[in-house]
Order: C-alpha cells, then sequence, then structure tokens
C-alpha cells in the first residue's frame, strides 16, 4: 500500500508510490525529467528554489555573467509534470523507519527516496577559515564573491596606505581543482583587460592573484599533458602558483602558508575541497569518506528503497575505486540511469546496473587557452579546446533563455573585452556594512 498520509507540507494524497527527491542539482533533475510522470507522484524538496548551472558561477563571480542567466526555477522546469510538487525547504532527518523526511516546517512521508543533496565546502576542521573564507557553492555566494572582489578594488582605489592597498588587490585562491584555476584565469582576465578602464589611478601591475595547491601539479584529475599545459597558461597569465603548499589558517587579514609564508590579503576563495552534504538519520556503515555507499543500482547500504545519486554518492567499481568524479557528468547519468531502472520497476523488471561514461574533461583557463582530455586518450589545448569548452556549456544550459543571454554575454566579452555585469550588491551576511553604507548616505545629506 503506497502513502495515504497527508503530510504536514501540504502535499496531496495520492495512491500512487509516492517518491520524494531530496537536492535540485542535476542528479534530481535528470532523474525527474525522465521518471514516468503518471506513474509517481513526485515531492522534491530544496533550500533554493532553483535549479542552477555550477559550472559558471565563477562566471557570476567574476561580472562575466548574470547570475540569473545560469538559473531556472525548479516549478517552471516541471510545471507540465500533473503530480510534481515542490517545496523550498531543506530536509533536516531521515526517518528510514517510519520512511519520513523530516524538514523545519513538518513530515512528508515516501515510499522511494532519492537523496541528491550534492556536496558542501570542506574546511577540514579549520573554523578559522570557515569564518573568513568565500566560497562558490551557489548564487549566493558567486554574488557575494563579485560584492567582495568590487568593494575591495573600491577601497584599494582610495586607500593611502601601500600595506592596505597591496591587501585589498591580493586574492588568494586555495585549491588547483577546475574552479580554482578558472577563477584564476578569469580573475587576470579582468586585471588586464577590464579594471584598468574602471580604475586609472591604481596600477595594476600591483595585484597579485595566488593559486596554492597541496598537490604537486594543478587540476590533479586531469592528464598529466593537461595539467602541464594548464600551469604553463597560468604563469603566463600572470598568476602566482605554489604546489606542494597548504593554507592553514586564515583570520581574514592575512593568509598563513604551511611553510610559514604569509601573504596580506582581504580575500581568500577556499576550493581546496568537498564533502557530502549529508543528512541525519542513516547509519555510519551507510556512509565513507564523506559519502553515501551505494550499490551499483544506486541504493543507500542497508536501504532497498533509499537511493544516493550525484556528488553525495559514494558507487565503488573496478574503474573508479574512489568513487565517480564528483561533477555534473556522473550526477546526470546517474539521474537519467535511475529513472530508467524505475521504469523497470513498474514493469516488475530487474534493475540494471549503472555504468559511468566519461564524455572527457575540459578545463578553461582565458581567451583561447583550454585543456581538456577526451575519450580514447586524445587530448585538448589553446583554441579548438577553448572553442570546445564554450559549445560544451552553452549546450548544457537549462533553458532557451540562459543560453541565449550567456552567448551574447561571452559574443560582448569577445568583441570589446568589457564585462558588463560589474555590480556591487551587498551580502545580507554582512549587517555591517549595509549599516556603513547608510550612514554615509546619512553623513552626506
Amino acid at each position: 500500500m503506497y502513502q495515504l498520509t497527508e503530510s504536514s507540507l501540504n502535499v496531496p494524497r495520492t495512491n500512487k508510490p509516492r517518491v520524494v527527491v531530496i537536492g535540485g542539482g542535476f542528479g534530481a533533475v535528470n532523474f525527474v525529467q525522465r521518471l514516468p510522470e503518471h506513474d509517481f507522484q513526485v515531492v522534491m524538496l530544496s533550500k533554493q528554489n532553483y535549479h542552477g548551472f555550477w559550472p559558471l558561477l565563477y562566471q557570476v563571480a567574476t561580472a562575466s555573467v548574470q547570475p540569473e542567466s545560469i538559473a531556472e526555477p525548479i516549478r517552471k522546469l516541471f510545471r507540465h509534470h500533473p503530480d510534481f510538487h515542490f517545496r523550498a525547504v531543506p530536509a533536516t532527518s531521515v526517518d528510514t523507519g517510519a520512511k519520513t523526511v523530516t524538514t523545519s516546517l513538518g513530515v512528508v512521508p515516501y515510499d522511494y527516496l532519492i537523496i541528491a543533496t550534492g556536496t558542501q565546502a570542506n574546511y577540514f576542521g579549520n573554523e578559522q577559515i570557515r569564518q573568513h573564507a568565500f566560497v562558490l557553492k551557489d548564487l549566493g555566494d558567486a554574488v557575494n564573491l563579485r560584492s567582495q572582489l568590487l568593494q575591495s578594488l573600491e577601497q584599494a582605489n582610495v586607500a593611502q596606505e601601500p600595506a592596505l592597498r597591496q591587501a585589498l588587490l591580493n586574492i588568494v585562491i586555495a585549491g588547483a581543482g577546475p574552479t580554482g584555476v578558472e577563477l584564476a584565469g578569469s580573475l587576470s582576465e579582468m586585471r588586464r583587460h577590464v579594471l584598468p578602464c574602471d580604475y586609472p589611478g591604481l596600477d595594476f601591475r600591483e595585484m597579485h592573484i595566488y593559486l596554492i595547491d597541496g598537490a604537486s601539479r594543478v587540476l590533479n584529475t586531469l592528464s598529466l599533458e593537461a595539467s602541464h599545459q594548464a600551469q604553463q597558461d597560468l604563469e603566463e597569465l600572470g598568476i602566482i602558483v605554489k604546489l606542494d603548499e597548504l593554507v592553514t589558517s586564515y583570520d581574514g587579514q592575512n593568509v598563513t602558508l604551511r611553510s610559514g609564508e604569509q601573504i596580506a590579503a582581504q580575500t581568500l576563495v577556499w576550493a581546496a575541497g568537498v564533502t557530502g552534504a549529508l543528512i541525519e538519520g542513516l547509519p555510519e556503515s551507510a556512509k565513507a569518506r564523506g559519502r553515501y555507499l551505494v550499490n551499483h543500482f544506486s541504493q543507500v547500504r542497508g536501504y532497498e528503497e533509499v537511493f544516493a545519486i550525484g556528488d553525495v554518492a559514494l558507487m565503488k567499481v573496478d574503474k573508479w575505486p574512489g568513487g565517480h568524479p564528483q561533477v555534473a557528468q556522473p550526477a546526470m547519468q546517474q539521474g537519467r540511469h535511475l529513472a530508467s531502472n524505475f521504469r523497470r520497476l513498474l514493469q516488475g523488471d530487474a534493475f540494471e546496473p549503472f555504468e559511468y561514461f566519461n564524455k572527457g574533461d575540459l578545463a578553461v583557463i582565458g581567451r583561447s587557452r583550454a585543456v581538456g582530455d577526451l575519450p580514447g586518450g586524445y587530448h585538448l589545448s589553446g583554441f579548438v579546446a577553448w572553442m570546445s569548452w564554450l559549445f560544451v556549456h552553452i549546450f548544457f544550459l537549462i533553458g532557451f533563455r540562459n543560453k541565449v543571454v550567456v552567448l551574447i554575454d561571452w559574443l560582448y566579452q569577445l568583441v570589446t573585452f568589457q564585462r558588463s555585469n560589474r555590480i556591487t550588491i551587498l551580502p545580507l551576511s554582512r549587517p555591517s556594512a549595509i549599516v556603513e553604507e547608510e550612514t554615509l548616505h546619512v553623513g552626506a545629506r
């Protein structure tokens, strides 16, 4: 018997199997899009009411694209699904015995549970870094970082003390994976083409961009060839690359490295690691390395009706003994595959195991600078890799309007070398800054 109990989240009763999906990322959206819409009731829970294209977050942070152009409202995505119900509330815990999900607004029962919560920043227990560093995990983070960068430039433009001006201009990025490398490259392009026009009184030879990683090479998950080419491009763009080095502390003013070196910087971007966004309620036996252990059918260990897909899932196979990469492609493929298994469930057929097809990896460093690894051991670099990156990211953006807006933004930058989204929006988490702005306006009257 399927759930007939009306949930406290005002979800209608149903005689159909109820599938509760926690999360609104690539895995969750691809699963729901391909689920037989008339055969299941779907309840999606997410703290954000939009699906975001996270590979372009750094472009929002560096004023390349508009925040709204890389996101699509979840309700709009599924407005034609007859029994889809979205609730903009995060799940706080799961009760597998009662088969319920608890949220801050109430409880919803489930017949099948899909956990697709993605990742969160991993600070490795360093509370000081957590308090002071910036991250790039959602649109709010990207807008906050953009505001931080622009406000630092405004302050540097009027700073009288050379040491303060240098600290405002210094940007430290911890983590030389795709996020760190692409962010560093984009900032370098801004430094060269955009900022000198906005701030003619500043000498941008003083603007230092540091990229720091504990590994021996950048883009450690890509091939040696791609990694070496990426590092060469970064250094040609004037990025200060420090490898075999770690950020050990940051007090909001000074970045301290493992070697003892200190860098005065008002901005530290933490891209040094992620961990699964786990939910309370599942036992430790179902977890490993900050992710949920799943079998080849995406079922969480010990539970036939609880599934995990995407970055939060750890599926160990011979080719991927440490689990699949925590990027968009595995999540999308797992979501689609799980939906196809739910079709088999309706027909009484057995589940088929998931097999990941790696379509390759691309990372962009700057204009006509990119690297890529393709299936079969092929490698791309330079202009061809750059054009491939542009095409792939436009193709996978959700929404025709988003594709057009991003394409126009990129064409505008290509022709003018400028970026039109340089708007400061004070983050809500920094009320003191808002008070200071209001005080300045009052004093000016």
